[in-house]
């Protein structure tokens, strides 16, 4: 995920905002990390990092969100973000500070 934000007409280099499985996997990117790898693994080497999960810059730590799958072993990198994916929708809807979000919040379903 991402986004780009507005732009000012500063400069004309785009520039987007990571958050999300794309800040997830631009970290590992930079990682150390070999897989497969353990979610013990993945919390020791980037467990500390905060990662933003929505546009606004709301973040967690990585480590938070791992104690939210259920898996524990991840084959590769693809296998990783999938699992991270639908923690990081549940806290973009569930933290949203729009009114919107708010409302989202509210109802159950």
């Amino acid at each position: 995920m991402g986004v780009r934000p507005p732009s000012n007409d500063d400069d004309d280099d785009p520039h987007s905002i990571d958050f999300g499985i794309a800040a997830v996997d631009a970290r590992l990117r930079r990682s150390d990390l070999s897989f497969p790898a353990t979610s013990d693994d993945v919390a020791a080497e980037l467990g500390h990092e905060r990662i933003p999960y929505d546009v606004h810059g709301n973040d967690v730590a990585l480590g938070e969100v791992l104690t939210e799958i259920e898996r524990d072993t991840f084959e590769n990198r693809q296998e990783l973000l999938n699992a991270l994916h639908p923690v990081f929708e549940t806290y973009r809807k569930r933290h949203s500070s729009g009114v919107v979000g708010q409302m989202r919040s509210l109802l159950p379903f």
